[in-house]
């Protein structure tokens, strides 16, 4: 990090954006009433619209699957972004640069401005190249006869590093040497021992590797010919972390509507040979394993991975390693499975030969990670012996242990108890549990709570609010949030909902706050200002009661000051001529 980005430019970010517009760009809204837009939902399957988007608040909320918050909130969701990169890009929009406070991690590498200027640059240059370098003819040659046509080419933005040894770096004409350095950084020329810089990647088709945001971070390189080795990729940089990106993720989920599930295959030609036969949900992990990074990635996006591999020795192995590293991520929700190919075919040899029809039919047959589990350990143990039913279930409960779903932990535990011979209960417990469709939106409005929700909602009622500051000390759950709320609002005049709530942000009550931002108070706007004191009114109630009943059991004791013994009285007289005030 370079430092944290300062709560008045989140502020001020909030405050310029319209959540409206933002959305509608996205999920196309429709007036509902006179105040809010709807839409159906683009975080769960609906018919009927349940999605609400609030102008005045600044805020959604899906009364389907429990959605809500404001434009940082719905960026990071619906774009999968993290905190800091829905601020970029909301920023983006609104033409701003991103400030940051000096922090302690200043002198971490950091991608320079123009990094990723620099890496669109070289994609451009290489696609150039296969249009007009003397060798281009038989570069797209190849491409034709791999069976890559015209619009995934340019889909991929594909090109071609040429042989020559600084054709790239004559290109940037890099002449300082804070260029050539950076050209160095982002490992798109090489050194050797004498100094001497030359390009990269050589003679090779180039696949651009772009992250999450459609921005190029690093290249893979396919020879064409017979050399060594075959595929080539970026070492890693400052914007390249091979560990953690997938090869045609971004263009995966450039496809309109949710990503019902992805399928993770070994090269980037298999991406893109699938993609020209319409099958555009295929990535691929660059030159690693699949990381248990890459299947956090994964499930942020769909709720169904599958894996494909070859189905000899080294690609069984290879999806056991994925299977291990995928445990940590199988949360309840998920699904797991696996697929393996012919002898000698991979997913581009196979889906030329037999069409997508047929290689669909083969993804429909994929095994669920239970079964594929236990296959593999029972080809290392034999459940009929002593010795094998133990080594099974020593090393069965290892694996089970590191999964963090309740359901998955429940499941494939009865399986194994089942393979073990054992009577348990799991398998009922299992097949009783059931996953709730939607979140319980069920919120009990106390007082408090009602006075919270209304101000966060109309943080103009801080206006008519009394000025109680005795209330702190008040054994009343909510009330140093009601307060704390209450300054907050008066410290910034025009504050919206969005913004309040923002302030919370990974705080222990933004939970709490973000449901009773999204509570339909149905109250009429020419009522909303007594309704609200009426409320504060009964809480101030509330906390004299508390202090009257302080002050009795003091006097039951005679401990009672002289002061408080008048402060009893004072307070027995107010609560006698007190009319009754509502309470929920």
């Amino acid at each position: 990090m370079a430092g944290q980005i300062p709560r008045q430019f989140i502020d001020e970010l909030l405050a310029r954006t319209d959540i409206v517009e933002l959305i509608d760009k996205r999920v196309p809204l429709k007036k509902a009433g006179s105040r809010n837009y709807t839409a159906c939902c683009p975080f769960h399957n609906e018919k009927s619209p349940s999605f609400t988007v609030s102008p005045d608040k600044q805020f959604y909320h899906c009364f389907g699957c429990g959605a809500h918050g404001n434009a940082i909130s719905f960026m990071m969701e619906f774009e999968q972004l993290e905190f800091v990169e829905a601020i970029e890009e909301l920023a983006k929009d609104l033409h701003l640069e991103v400030p940051r406070e000096k922090g302690q991690f200043n002198n971490r590498p950091q991608a320079q401005a123009d990094d990723y200027t620099l890496m669109q640059q070289a994609a451009s240059y290489y696609q150039q190249q296969l249009q007009q370098h003397p060798k281009a003819a038989e570069v797209q040659a190849y491409l034709t006869k791999r069976g890559l046509s015209a619009q995934s080419i340019t889909d991929y933005q594909l090109g071609y590093a040429p042989e020559s040894w600084d054709g790239l770096l004559k290109h940037f004409n890099a002449n300082s040497k804070a260029k050539r350095d950076q050209l160095y950084d982002l490992k798109l020329i090489s050194r050797n021992d004498n100094g001497r810089e030359f390009d990269f990647f050589r003679d090779r088709l180039m696949f651009p590797i772009r992250d999450k945001r459609g921005r190029v971070i690093a290249f893979g390189g396919r020879v064409l010919g017979d050399g060594q080795p075959k595929y080539l990729n970026s070492p890693e940089t400052r914007l390249f972390h091979k560990g953690r990106e997938l090869y045609g993720l971004y263009e995966a989920r450039q496809q309109p509507g949710h990503l019902e599930r992805l399928l993770v295959v070994e090269g980037y030609m298999d991406v893109v040979a699938l993609a020209e036969h319409d099958i555009r949900f295929a990535v691929a992990c660059l030159g690693t394993a699949t990381t248990s990074d890459h299947f956090h990635t994964l499930f942020r996006y769909t709720s169904q991975v599958i894996c494909c591999y070859d189905g000899d020795r080294a690609g069984r192995d290879a999806a056991w390693r994925a299977l291990q590293n995928a445990l940590p991520q199988l949360k309840d929700g998920v699904e797991l499975k696996f697929v393996f190919l012919p002898d000698g075919e991979d997913p581009d040899s196979l889906v030329q030969k037999e069409g997508k029809a047929a290689f669909l039919a083969r993804l429909a047959q994929a095994r669920p990670l239970s079964q594929y589990l236990f296959e593999h350990l029972l080809a290392e143990s034999d459940p009929n012996s002593d010795a094998g039913k133990t080594a099974l279930a020593a090393k069965a409960t290892e694996l089970i242990r590191q999964v963090p779903g309740t359901y998955y932990q429940e499941q494939l535990s009865s399986k194994l108890d089942n393979l073990l011979g054992r009577q348990s209960a799991r398998t009922t417990k299992a097949q009783a549990k059931a996953r709730p469709t939607a979140p319980s939106t069920t919120l009990k409005i106390t007082p408090m709570r009602r006075a919270i929700a209304l101000l966060l909602q109309n943080p103009g009622l801080v206006q008519v609010m009394p000025d109680a500051p005795e209330l702190a000390d008040a054994a009343l759950p909510g009330i140093n949030l009601l307060l704390s709320l209450q300054q907050h609002i008066l410290t910034k005049p025009g504050v919206t909902t969005a913004q309040l709530l923002e302030y919370w942000r990974d705080l222990p009550e933004h939970t709490i706050l973000l449901k009773l931002a999204s509570w339909e108070h149905q109250i009429a706007p020419e009522q909303l200002t007594q309704d609200f004191l009426d409320t504060f009114h009964s809480i101030e109630d509330l906390y004299l009661q508390q202090r009257l009943e302080a002050l009795e059991r003091k006097d039951k004791l005679q401990q009672l000051t002289k002061t408080e013994w008048q402060e009893y009285h004072l307070l027995l007289q107010a609560l006698k001529s007190k009319k009754p005030r509502p309470v929920s």
